[in-house]
């Protein structure tokens, strides 16, 4: 039997299928976007132990980070819009002025149309499938393109969906760059993309040919400073927790780096290897509790950085590898050169520089003039002075202050980037809006039309339109009046 071929007249008609579904009406209704949220919800909890095998096999990720960073966090956001969704999709009613009056606005939220979202290979199914709940809470007919960096989460989410969604109006497209490409040419009515800034410029000069609106949600070098005088142990925890403990370093919001002083370095690295060695045991390669590297790409990538002749010698802690199953240990650099190779690139994996300042301020111009702004930043200090500081200074996606990407899991709190991290946010009604449009609807009535506004134009006209404009009714007085 012939493979079918997914090309562009495939995605050609693939998109105007949905059209002619979104058209029909279908996905507007309340009803249909409370069936599709509670269809996922209950695709996670029949199917939760094959998310959980295929994203061991795809990334040996622990059972613990998939059923909680994976799979509780998208049924939160499902649970969250199914609670909301009534309200999120009620007219905004808006102040009219003396201007229009007698009049009444509100702000209407629509459905943007067909949209599409390609997701990233490090959390296969949560950044697949967080935004397609935003795109189905809003209206939206949907096709997801998975990354196929992780095959077996991909394969699942083509067959879950399929079974336990409504098919004519949300589809799952797989492949690589030929699929991806036959997509990108089409005419969508929104672009999703979860990955890195070479392929979200890819993605945003197919959309500018449409004129299509883009979220990229990318990454960037995230940096974490460290400030004297704090609880060791728990900074050492939670810096822990957001680098290795989130898919051991692959993740966009993971600490990029840390900056410190000399003074404060060697407590801080200490700690660090105390608590690792608690975590992740003396020998960390076999270690159940660790994601392995995607794949040997990424595996050789990395390996360039700690070879590089600028940070080779810097090695503190860690640094053994294991080629055969594609892991590399927690690895620590101390006193890291600016100008070198892991300081010019994001990271994303298991390696954590350590740059040395004369004092903890200094750090705030290290990460402005690093050229682009991270998508997110951490400080860990009690002192008052020195967080509003950081507020005040550091331009991020998002900052978080005594811990790491925390804020992820905070519906109330947009997330997304600034500058080359990206553009558009979503999590909680932030993905709602992302996929909405705000239509500005004014009603009037007949009563209390004015011959003002029409010709022929008079001064005392023009004086009591400018009033009007103005919004004073002292002016507008005057106006009437005849008052200069």
């Amino acid at each position: 039997m012939k493979e079918q071929v997914f090309d562009e007249e495939a995605a050609r008609s693939l998109v105007k299928e949905l059209r002619v579904n979104f058209a029909a009406g279908k996905t507007r209704s309340y009803d249909w976007r409370v069936a599709q949220l509670k269809s996922m919800i209950k695709m996670m909890e029949d199917h939760e132990p094959e998310i959980v095998a295929a994203l061991r096999e795809d990334l040996s990720k622990p059972e613990m980070e998939s059923s909680i960073y994976e799979i509780a966090l998208l049924k939160n956001s499902c649970v969250l819009a199914l609670k909301e969704l009534k309200h999120w999709m009620m007219p905004d009613k808006v102040k009219t002025s003396i201007t229009t009056f007698p009049s009444s606005a509100e702000i209407v939220s629509e459905p943007l149309g067909v949209v599409l979202v390609m997701s990233a290979w490090n959390y296969p199914f949560l950044l697949s499938l967080d935004p397609v709940v935003g795109a189905i809470a809003a209206g939206n007919a949907v096709v997801l393109k998975p990354s196929e960096v992780a095959p077996a989460t991909s394969s699942l989410l083509l067959r879950l969906v399929g079974q336990c969604l409504d098919s004519s109006c949300i589809r799952v497209v797989e492949g690589a760059v030929p699929e991806t490409s036959a997509l990108l040419l089409q005419k969508w009515d929104k672009i999703f993309y979860t990955g890195n800034g070479r392929i979200g410029r890819i993605v945003m000069s197919a959309a500018a040919k449409h004129l299509t609106p883009v979220v990229l949600e990318l990454g960037g070098k995230c940096p974490v400073i460290v400030d004297s005088g704090i609880n060791l142990q728990v900074m050492a925890r939670r810096i822990i927790m957001g680098k290795w403990g989130c898919n051991n370093g692959q993740a966009c919001i993971s600490p990029d780096y840390i900056i410190t002083t000399m003074d404060y370095a060697p407590k801080l690295v200490d700690v660090l290897k105390h608590e690792l060695e608690q975590f992740y045991g003396k020998s960390p390669l076999e270690s159940k509790d660790i994601s392995r590297i995607v794949n040997s790409n990424h595996f050789a990538r990395l390996t360039n950085l700690l070879d590089d002749e600028k940070v080779s010698g810097k090695i503190i802690h860690g640094g053994e590898r294991d080629k055969t199953n594609l892991k590399i240990a927690p690895t620590i650099l101390l006193d890291v050169p600016r100008d070198s190779l892991i300081m010019n690139e994001e990271i994303f994996g298991p390696l954590l520089p350590i740059l040395i300042v004369d004092k903890v301020e200094d750090s705030f111009n290290v990460i402005n003039s690093s050229g682009s702004k991270p998508l997110a930043a951490y400080l860990f200090s009690n002192k008052k002075e020195l967080k509003e500081q950081f507020v005040k200074t550091v331009s991020a996606g998002g900052l978080v202050v005594n811990d790491t990407t925390l804020h992820l899991a905070v519906h109330t709190l947009p997330f997304g980037g600034v500058g080359e991290s990206g553009m558009g946010a979503y999590h909680g009604k932030f993905s709602f809006d992302a996929f909405s449009h705000k239509k500005a609807v004014l009603y009037r009535s007949f009563v209390g039309d004015a011959p003002l506004r029409y010709p022929p134009y008079t001064s005392k006209k023009l004086k009591l339109m400018k009033a009007l404009l103005g919004g004073s009714l002292f002016g507008i007085i005057r106006a009437l009046l005849g008052w200069s």
